[in-house]
């Protein structure tokens, strides 16, 4: 959307965006990750504004740059309404207080500038920019899928609907999504496309409390934690907090994972995040994305084709839970459509390990966050694990074609993305010259 919002402006371009999914107002519970807006317009709305967080963009560019971007960026959703009951993008002076108290626990606390939209915000605003987009001549061709790309000799030259009909393009710019990554995986290797994967996150949606989590949320709205487990020596981080926020299922299609958002005018009693540990693959298989698929439908079958919840005391007695052991949790839970059950029979044992090690890690930081009445929700897995080769303006090695954005494993969020699809937008402006 951003790239196609920035290339407006082009008076010399015509733009057409394609997509999958319906317009955002007919978008219903099985659209959260296609549609107007992609998987961003459900999401609990966070804005890192970071270069470094959500995909390193100073591999793209200067930092100064990218933070030009991120204002710009900011910018766009605040004139489109997300300043009006969002949060300032500011570091709470207690951060480095509680940066030092992380480090004492071996854990590492990175403070940044963050605005919270709320998922019950962000629809409006997708809105508003689409509807600038079209006044501008932007065109939406919705609920309908892009079946390939139309290549002559080195160049591209349209796109390839389902169904069989043709739109020519001078520039194509794929921004497929977490939910498209796997058809631009095939797509590139249908085209000989140079790509690599890259690790994978995979891990449990937390939820605990409000009260556990408070004085940490009051600092920063999505606090970033980062951890070297014991055992194995692996990464394992936090994602996306909502404070007084809700867990809900992510439909795949062939499978089903978790993830979590809060509203700006509807609160539970609970805090949920995500709990991931990185996952790479060398030899013989470096297919980190099949790898991840293969875990949520092993868990999508143990939790027959719901989500699986469990207490983290269950977890560690060795025991699955029940919906009378969960009763007696001090957590109810948000997302009640899921399968009480046992998380050690879904995530492979290391990542089961780091995860308990993590969180006996983050306790020390935040107490209480380890109690036995902790919920646990699997899987959440993030599929950005696919790296498409392109230039620091997102071109591939097939002239005029770009990739941005998660899809193309060049991003891992919201501000990201959008920075990468601004680089490309802004390329084929100067090439239309």
């Amino acid at each position: 959307m951003f790239a196609a919002h920035e290339a407006s402006k082009n008076k010399n371009l015509k733009i057409t965006v394609v997509e999958m999914g319906p317009d955002v107002q007919d978008r219903g519970k099985k659209d959260y990750l296609h549609g107007v807006g992609g998987g961003g317009t459900f999401s609990d709305g966070k804005l890192n504004l970071d270069p470094e967080i959500g995909g390193d963009m100073t591999q793209f560019m200067p930092r100064d740059e990218a933070l030009e971007y991120i204002a710009y960026i900011e910018k766009v959703f605040l004139d489109h309404g997300a300043g009006a009951k969002g949060g300032e993008s500011v570091v709470d002076s207690k951060a480095i207080g509680l940066k030092r108290k992380a480090k004492k626990a071996g854990v590492k606390y990175i403070p940044i500038h963050q605005r919270h939209i709320g998922s019950d915000h962000l629809p409006e605003v997708i809105s508003s920019i689409k509807k600038e987009m079209e006044e501008r001549g932007v065109k939406f061709v919705l609920n309908t899928a892009a079946e390939d790309i139309i290549i002559n000799g080195e160049k591209v030259t349209g796109v390839r609907l389902a169904g069989g009909e043709e739109l020519p393009a001078d520039y194509v710019i794929i921004g497929s999504g977490r939910g498209g990554a796997k058809w631009f995986m095939s797509l590139c290797s249908r085209h000989k496309i140079p790509t690599k994967f890259q690790a994978l996150d995979v891990g449990v949606r937390v939820e605990v409390p409000n009260e556990v989590m408070e004085e940490i949320t009051a600092i920063s709205w999505d606090p970033k934690f980062h951890i070297q487990t014991k055992q194995y020596d692996d990464f394992v981080r936090t994602f996306c907090t909502n404070p007084s926020g809700y867990v809900v299922a992510e439909n795949y299609g062939d499978f089903i994972c978790v993830n979590g958002h809060s509203l700006r005018d509807k609160h539970s009693e609970n805090t949920n995040f995500a709990f991931l540990v990185q996952i790479a693959l060398t030899e013989p298989v470096e297919n980190t994305t099949e790898y991840g698929e293969s875990i949520a439908r092993l868990a999508t079958t143990i939790g027959g084709g719901k989500p699986t919840i469990q207490r983290l005391g269950d977890l560690k007695s060795g025991r699955r839970s029940t919906w009378e052991r969960i009763r007696k949790s001090y957590v109810p839970p948000t997302l009640k459509n899921a399968t009480p059950g046992d998380i050690s029979m879904i995530l492979p044992g290391r990542i089961v390990t780091d995860l308990l090690e993590g969180l006996d890690a983050l306790d020390a930081v935040i107490p209480g966050v380890a109690a036995d009445s902790t919920l646990l929700y699997a899987p959440e897995i993030k599929f950005h694990a696919l790296r498409v080769d392109v230039s620091k303006k997102m071109e591939t090695k097939i002239k005029n074609l770009f990739a941005a954005g998660d899809g193309a494993g060049v991003s891992r969020g919201i501000v990201g993305a959008a920075v990468t699809g601004l680089v490309a937008a802004k390329e084929i402006s100067e090439r239309s010259k």
